[in-house]
């Protein structure tokens, strides 16, 4: 390890977690969910390896995000589905991006920007983005009227379920159906329908409809109680460090701010450099778990911003030994749930915010590229810099 930290992705994981999702959902298609930095993978790298799989969408939040891959030479349909008023949408047809849409005032936008190809988006209860019951009228009637005209090919309808429960769930799918009976009426027919995420996607056939969204089951975690292994999946993120000092203490002796915890005996402290700044949860102070030598031992004390102290007691634990804080519990790692748990948090946000601060390293089956973390961050910066016009005033994350 040259850096302090490291976050290695698995790229073949990640084409083991996307083909066995395809097989499980078939016939409908997949779109796999690559937003906010692929959940904190490497939304470039991990894009790579999906444009060449049996996937028919990747989906990103905003515009910039879309632009980005695409810039990065991803060659499949790209989505994005959230906007600010008054966005800019020439770039989305420059680029072909397919464009999510909530409001009529969106789709006339987008069609007098050129962006032909849209999926309308139907609130169906979750109360975010997308087009109500009381605006469909309108909200269908523009994009009627515009498709007759020739401006936009409204090839999808999607919404999203709030995993509240199965009824819910499924009162969603009645409100979903009803908004695909109206559009109807309006003579629209999209060719891609989409609702369900992981969860749905796995165990609700009816609800895959055309099309389905993969996002925290393409990074091997599990939507729900279930481990990634009862799912087949395997996860993509590895987070480690090593063990930066050990010292023996007497008994009484505090660790890190606040004092939560005083070592119960003669101990040793061992000191693991990464905290909140690198992504850790503070609320998962006296939680969580690091594997050293083959043991997890939780957080003693609070998380700091660059570090936290473990007590080993008398284990045989020494400086420079790996200190695994993330990977997978089959190999007998700390789990992403774990960390989720101990915060009160799930395991979507512990991934998603690693931070910048640990190198990431891209492996597959055949092991290390070690061109890997600087062609991922040249190709970050070279898109970057060749957005040009982009509109950068999307939103980000929901």
């Amino acid at each position: 390890m040259t850096s302090l930290q490291e976050v290695r992705v698995d790229r073949a994981a990640y084409r083991h977690n996307l083909e066995t999702i395809l097989q499980r959902v078939q016939p409908a298609k997949v779109l796999a969910v690559l937003k906010a930095n692929a959940y904190g993978h490497g939304a470039v790298e991990l894009a790579k390896v999906a444009d060449q799989t049996d996937v028919s969408y990747l989906g990103v939040v905003s515009l910039e995000e879309a632009l980005r891959l695409r810039k990065a030479g991803i060659g499949k349909p790209i989505i994005a589905w959230l906007h600010l008023p008054g966005t800019d949408f020439t770039d989305a047809a420059r680029h072909n991006i397919t464009l999510g849409l909530s409001t009529a005032d969106q789709i006339e936008a987008a069609a007098a920007a050129g962006a032909r190809t849209v999926h309308l988006a139907i609130d169906t209860g979750l109360g975010r983005n997308g087009a109500t019951r009381a605006q469909w009228p309108h909200f269908f009637e523009t994009a009627a009227r515009l498709q007759s005209a020739g401006q936009i090919d409204v090839e999808g309808m999607m919404s999203h379920l709030s995993n509240t429960s199965v009824d819910d769930d499924t009162d969603q799918l009645r409100v979903f159906d009803d908004a695909l009976q109206t559009a109807a009426e309006y003579g629209i027919h999209p060719r891609l329908r989409h609702i369900a995420a992981t969860g749905v996607a796995l165990d609700r056939p009816e609800a895959r409809y055309d099309m389905v969204r993969i996002g925290i089951g393409s990074y091997g975690l599990s939507p729900d109680e279930r481990t990634s292994a009862d799912l087949g999946l395997t996860p993509v993120m590895r987070v480690s460090t090593q063990v930066a000092q050990i010292k023996r203490v007497p008994e009484g002796t505090p660790a890190s701010y606040g004092y939560l915890y005083r070592a119960p005996r003669e101990t040793t402290f061992a000191l693991v450099p990464f905290g909140y700044a690198d992504g850790l949860p503070r609320q998962a102070s006296e939680g969580g778990g690091v594997l050293v030598g083959g043991k997890i031992y939780p957080v003693a004390g609070r998380i700091a911003m660059d570090q936290f102290v473990i007590d080993v007691g008398d284990d045989d634990v020494h400086i420079g030994d790996e200190a695994v804080i993330l990977g997978d519990p089959e190999r007998g790692e700390p789990s992403a749930t774990l960390w989720a748990e101990s915060a009160g948090t799930i395991n979507y946000e512990i991934v998603t915010r690693i931070g910048d601060r640990p190198q990431r390293v891209y492996v597959d089956q055949d092991g290390v590229d070690q061109n890997d973390t600087a062609r991922a961050s040249a190709a970050e910066g070279d898109a970057e810099s060749r957005l040009g016009t982009a509109d950068r005033s999307q939103a980000h994350g929901v």
